[in-house]
């Protein structure tokens, strides 16, 4: 098992909360008024027989509009997060491997595919096993990250001595430079928008949280207090603890 798949199983097989404390860190403290979520599901135009890969906690399903659509369905590979999904009305949820689906081929009308591929060994192998289950016509819908994405946050973890905390190097490389070639190889009239957006944080509590959802082992009492003093110095010099990010929608329709 490579970085990125150890880092995924790490993360999320058997809880939901290190995600939910790094979505909290977006919803709470983005410079967009306008959160991913809704940004995301007013682009998505969903209808007929739709599949999410990776839903994870199932956030995106407050937001999204569903009226068109005939069946849903939620797969995830981690247990905790597959029950958070029974959540979601009408929804059929599902555990297993994004690389190997047990789905017929042309299965349905749009997969989405939501800031989870970076999280494959191979995400090519992702992108072709989504587009297998698409019927031609459909959508594929991807979300991904740029590799400057949170770089302030990474460089909080090698200044106190904890390197195991930065994203950059955990990741596969499906990201917003690398996405779109890799799409083209099985899709058509690829599209790419950016949520611009970044975060201003005014209290070091929030970005405690983040870096303990990231840490495979529990930080210490110095580490936690090297990292507080890190962030509340940037607090107190530029009056909020300014990180860029850079997400971007990739789209792709099967021939």
């Amino acid at each position: 098992m490579t970085a990125a798949a150890a880092h995924a199983v790490i993360q999320y097989a058997e809880n939901d909360g290190r995600l939910a404390a790094r979505i909290a860190l977006h919803q709470n403290h983005g410079t967009n008024p306008q959160s991913w979520f809704d940004w995301l599901a007013e682009r998505l135009g969903l209808a007929g027989d739709v599949l999410e890969a990776g839903a994870g906690t199932g956030a995106l399903w407050s937001y999204a509009r569903t009226e068109a659509v005939r069946t849903l369905t939620l797969a995830d590979f981690s247990a905790a997060m597959c029950a958070r999904l029974t959540a979601v009305p009408s929804a059929r949820v599902l555990r297993g491997d994004v690389t190997r689906l047990p789905f017929a081929d042309g299965a349905f009308d749009t997969v989405l595919a939501n800031h989870m591929l970076y999280h494959l060994d191979e995400p090519p192998a992702g992108v072709r096993e989504l587009v297998r289950v698409l019927r031609p016509g459909g959508r594929l819908i991807t979300t991904t990250n740029g590799r400057a994405h949170l770089a302030e946050l990474d460089a909080i973890g090698p200044a106190i001595g904890r390197p195991d905390l930065q994203l950059a190097g955990r990741l596969g490389d499906f990201s917003a430079e690398s996405a779109p070639a890799l799409i083209e190889r099985w899709c058509t009239g690829v599209r790419v928008e950016r949520y611009h957006c970044d975060l201003r944080i005014t209290r070091v509590e929030p970005v405690l949280a983040y870096l303990e959802s990231l840490a495979d082992t529990p930080l210490t009492p110095s580490e936690r207090a090297a990292a507080a003093a890190y962030v509340q110095a940037r607090i107190d010099t530029e009056g909020a603890f300014h990180v860029g990010k850079h997400s971007v929608l990739t789209t792709g329709t099967k021939p």
